[in-house]
This record gives C-alpha cells, sequence and structure tokens, in this order.
C-alpha cells in the first residue's frame, strides 16, 4: 500500500501562511520581489513538509512518509515528475537555480535523526545535528539569490544554526512535551536540572541560567556569523539575509527581557519592532 501524506496541498499551504505569522523572521519577506517569493516559498512548503512528517504523521508511518519524499526528490534530479504537489512546485524552484540535492537530503536525515535520537550531550552534538536541520537551508537560500560562494558558507551555517538554537530555546517546553530536549545534558546537569523541569508551569531559575547559555552561545554564533555574510551578499539577498539576521536579534532580545521564562509564555518579538532591527542590519550593524 502507498501512503500518502495526510495533508492536502491546500490544508498544507492553509497551514505555512499560519505558521508564517508566528515566525521569529520573515519567510518569503514582502519586500521582495515576486519571483524571489515564489523560490523561497517552495523551499519553505519543502521543509515544513518535512518537518510535519517528522513530529506530527503518526509515528508508526514517519520513516515510509519520510521515505516518499526521498523518493520525489530522487524524481526531481532525475528530471522525472513527482507525485507530492510540495515536491511538484519545488522542482521547478531546483532547476531553475540549480540547488543541488545534498541540502534537501540532509533535511530529511535530519527528520530521521529526530525518530530515533532525542537527547543530546553535548552543544557540539547538538550543533552537528544542526548541520543537518538548520545548515542546509541557509545553502539553499543561497542559491536562491545565486549567491552560493565558499567564502559564504560557513558564515551562513553559524547564523542558520544560531536561530535553530534560538528556536529551541523558546520551544523547550513542547519540545520536552513531544519527547525531544534540544537543551544540552551536560549543561542541564551543570546548573542542577532535571528534565522534569520542562514540565512546570513556570521557568525553574536554575533552568533559565540553561536557556541563557544557549542564547549566548547563539549570539556568539550571530556575532561570527553575519557580519562576513552580509559584507558578502549583495541587492535582493542582502535584504532578505538582514531580515533573517534581525529576526534572530530581536529573538534574543524578547528571551532575555522576558527573563527565560519560556514555560510560562511564548517568548517571540515584538512584530513593530523587526523593520527597524532589519534596517540595523542592512546599514552595517549586526545587533
Amino acid at each position: 500500500m502507498i501512503i500518502q501524506p495526510p495533508w492536502s496541498a491546500e490544508e498544507h499551504d492553509r497551514a505555512l501562511d499560519r505558521l508564517a505569522a508566528r515566525e521569529n523572521f520573515p519567510v518569503a519577506a514582502r519586500v521582495l520581489p515576486a519571483r524571489h517569493r515564489a523560490a523561497l516559498r517552495a523551499v519553505y512548503g519543502f521543509a515544513r513538509l518535512v518537518d510535519d512528517i517528522g513530529d506530527e504523521a503518526p509515528p508508526e508511518q514517519r520513516a515510509k512518509l519520510l521515505g516518499l519524499v526521498d523518493d520525489d526528490l530522487d524524481r526531481v534530479f532525475a528530471g522525472r515528475t513527482p507525485n507530492l504537489p510540495q515536491l511538484r512546485r519545488l522542482a521547478g524552484t531546483v532547476h531553475a537555480h540549480r540547488i543541488p540535492e545534498a541540502p534537501f537530503r540532509d533535511l530529511v536525515q535530519a527528520n530521521r535523526q529526530d525518530q530515533v535520537v532525542h537527547r543530546y550531550e553535548t552543544f557540539e552534538e547538538l550543533t552537528g545535528y544542526c548541520a543537518l536541520s538548520a545548515a542546509p537551508v541557509g545553502r539553499i537560500v543561497l542559491h536562491l539569490f545565486g549567491a552560493h560562494r565558499p567564502g559564504l558558507v560557513a558564515a551562513s551555517d553559524d547564523v542558520c544554526t544560531a536561530l535553530q538554537v534560538i528556536e529551541h530555546c523558546q520551544d523547550a517546553g513542547q519540545d520536552y512535551r513531544d519527547g525531544r530536549v534540544y537543551l544540552p545534558g551536560e549543561d542541564l546537569r551543570r546548573f542542577g536540572c532535571a528534565e522534569r523541569d520542562l514540565a512546570g508551569p513556570v521557568t525553574p531559575t536554575r533552568l533559565r541560567g540553561v536557556l541563557a547559555l544557549q542564547a549566548g552561545r547563539a549570539a556568539e554564533l550571530l556575532d561570527r556569523g553575519a557580519p562576513p555574510l552580509m559584507a558578502g551578499l549583495t541587492g535582493w539577498a542582502r535584504i532578505a539575509v538582514a531580515g533573517y539576521v534581525a529576526g534572530g536579534r530581536a529573538a534574543l532580545a524578547a528571551l532575555e527581557r522576558g527573563r527565560y521564562d519560556v514555560l510560562a509564555r511564548r517568548l517571540r518579538p515584538r512584530r513593530a519592532t523587526l523593520p527597524a532591527g532589519w534596517l540595523r542590519v542592512l546599514r552595517g550593524g549586526v545587533r
């Protein structure tokens, strides 16, 4: 029997719209030309499809569903028509921009890893996971804008890893309810935390220390990656990536402003502050 994802293309589009409204940073920002918005949306739709399978599909079907995505990637890169609507949309973008196969495979592999790896002992192990779950998106974006150059890849990886770590901080409670902990085990023990601390209605002081440590590491990654990345980009690529960097900075500010109490409420950036932060990044500031 062929297992199909439990979402129609229309349902998935509506879910994307709702999700984009909650993101830390603009996805297919409205200021970009329609061609760039469409390409970013196709990539984002693929990433969300894979994540939705890994997180929301019945657990016993996830491996098979991810296999269907891999099969459709085979079709995309062989020049054949994919079966899934999200992959059919992606195919045109892949061929128009000559995006290689590897980053898409990595995103699928990250979700396969999520099915069997639920804890990370060190920050280095966590960044290894981010190399599959986050860095590939940045590499794809560079290809979309014709800006994929060796000198920019490492900087992009740092920025994308930072954004992923920030989301792990924001979503620590929900991740725990889903059976996963992305806060390094050695840091939890160092601060005297037990995993049950992630189940409470408010964030204990000791757990806030762990979150602040991860946020500080994310800030260091942004400090390292954003300046060379922004210096190496021009035109629409620079405008788009500035939005991601500014969103990461705003999310870090929201965590600090909320004193890292991520269990009591959602600590998300104030949307009204994002345009000013975007302009600061474009003008050469990283903070």
